[in-house]
């Protein structure tokens, strides 16, 4: 149960990313006043804990329904986060966990961002949604490992909401160089995550067993 906390904060953590999505607020909401601020804050995070949940619950069931194995979906959800954590440790973000240049610029010119791009792709972007989907399949159905892994994403997001309420100050002491250190550890550990689900679903699909000779025999 323990590994299974640590991996679904740590997963979680690297995906929806509290202290760059920080960041990225406090870019955007510099005109804002506090108040604003703190109501966009709240409702992004609240929509964004919406589509997570969401995607937690009813994600399986619909790859199940399109014929998608749970070996198919480790092996593809791995990629997506070995990208996502390749993206992490060279900062060199390309939409998996942060806006793309296209979206950012519409976003600039909108009122409210607490649906887009704040709750999504910034909170629940394809990276936690791809996460939340693989760590709930893994539990196998066994409701306790289910609430820990919830347990992992809620507190994350709240660590997020956290964040974004303080994201002017945390910007100022921590300062972007410290964010970006952080992130990379982060990726890292990410990026040896994404390889274990890679390879556990390479092996519960059975393709080294037929093509190992002594398995055929």
């Amino acid at each position: 149960m323990l590994e299974t906390a640590l991996v679904a904060f740590m997963t979680f953590v690297a995906t929806i990313g509290p202290l760059d999505t920080a960041a990225m607020f406090a870019a955007m909401t510099t005109s804002l006043s506090p108040q604003r601020r703190r109501s966009i804050a709240l409702r992004g995070t609240a929509v964004a804990t919406i589509i997570l949940t969401i995607f937690a619950f009813v994600g399986e069931h619909l790859l199940t329904y399109l014929g998608i194995s749970l070996a198919a979906l480790r092996v593809a959800g791995g990629i997506l986060l070995l990208l996502i954590g390749i993206e992490m440790v060279f900062a060199r973000p390309t939409g998996g966990t942060s806006t793309t240049r296209e979206e950012a610029e519409e976003a600039a010119s909108k009122e409210d961002i607490s649906v887009f791009p704040l709750a999504t792709p910034l909170i629940a972007g394809p990276g936690a949604m791809g996460a939340a989907i693989l760590l709930m399949a893994n539990t196998k159905a066994d409701i306790v490992q289910q609430l820990i892994v919830l347990g992992g994403l809620y507190c994350v997001l709240l660590l997020t909401l956290v964040g974004l309420l303080l994201a002017t100050q945390l910007q100022r002491i921590i300062g972007v160089t410290a964010m970006h250190v952080i992130s990379r550890v982060f990726g890292i550990i990410l990026c040896a995550l994404a390889v274990q689900f890679v390879f556990d679903g390479v092996a519960q699909s059975g393709l080294l067993q037929s093509s190992n000779p002594a398995a055929v025999q």
